[in-house]
């Protein structure tokens, strides 16, 4: 009986960014990369140092089902447990959103908004985190805390903030918005949910993978940001930002909420697609 010739690295690569694109997988062969590198405790950018490496039957098999679920539309970053953001890197898996490149651009855009680096931060819907330790990262004297009415979620952030030795610099407690909050902070910034539920069928199957709570805001979609717009006056210092990401076709109306509720300089940026997805207002 003959014996099957070994797959190599470069077979692996082939064979299954193949398989991805007949699966409609964005950017098939980075994401077979990023697989094989995991599998194999390797840089992904080492791989193309051993093409002509041969795979044994133990690597081979633990890949294959990483690839099989990555071809039924589970998340890259869920495989792999981790997640790059803002050039650190997270955990990440189904208790959060998985964060996405418009919440790294509101991140830099913030870190030229705060004034004072001893600021008062508050992240609403905190997920994973990625926004309040990042904001940690960047402003060492700051004094930052995040919300979520998700149990699981605060677990991932205090898990996050622990790997990146920030849990006494970071609180986490749960709040449904600002219910649970005392005190007043410089700056309020929330990446809530902004899906309306009847666009449920719009969405990937990658992004279905997402938990509910962090997707889905009601028959229109902005219920949670204008509860958050109304509430936030009393949790902002006199002259204290709000900023939040919002979704495609909702700056019209939160901007008219916003003036109702005298709100100030407000300012609406598109992101790097040109499509306006930051809103940026002060109170008092």
């Amino acid at each position: 009986m003959t014996k099957k010739p070994a797959l190599t690295v470069l077979d692996v690569l082939q064979s299954t960014t193949a398989y991805f694109k007949k699966r409609k997988i964005d950017s098939p062969r980075l994401n077979v990369e990023h697989l094989l590198a995991h599998v194999l405790g390797r840089k992904r950018l080492e791989l193309y140092l051993e093409f002509e490496r041969e795979l044994s039957e133990s690597e081979l098999a633990p890949l294959r089902e990483l690839v099989r679920r990555r071809g039924e539309g589970e998340p890259l970053q869920h495989l792999l447990g981790t997640v790059e953001f803002c050039g650190h890197v997270f955990l990440c898996d189904k208790r959060a959103l998985v964060p996405r490149p418009e919440t790294e651009e509101l991140v830099e855009l913030l870190k030229s908004e705060v004034r004072n680096p001893e600021s008062e931060i508050l992240d609403v819907g905190t997920g994973s985190a990625v926004i309040a330790l990042t904001l940690a990262m960047e402003f060492p004297k700051a004094k930052i805390a995040g919300t979520d009415i998700s149990e699981d979620a605060l677990d991932l952030a205090r898990e996050n903030a622990a790997r990146l030795n920030l849990r006494d610099r970071v609180r986490f407690f749960k709040s449904n918005l600002l219910e649970n909050v005392d005190g007043v902070f410089d700056l309020i910034v929330a990446n809530l949910p902004y899906i309306a539920a009847q666009d449920r069928h719009t969405l990937s199957r990658e992004v279905l993978h997402d938990p509910k709570v962090a997707l889905f805001a009601g028959g229109q979609g902005d219920e949670l940001l204008r509860a958050l717009i109304d509430q936030a006056p009393a949790r902002l210092r006199p002259g204290g930002m709000l900023a939040l990401e919002i979704g495609l076709g909702q700056s019209e109306t939160l901007f008219s909420r916003l003036a109702e509720k005298n709100y100030r300089d407000i300012c609406l940026k598109n992101d790097y697609s040109g499509r306006p997805r930051f809103l940026f207002v002060r109170y008092g």
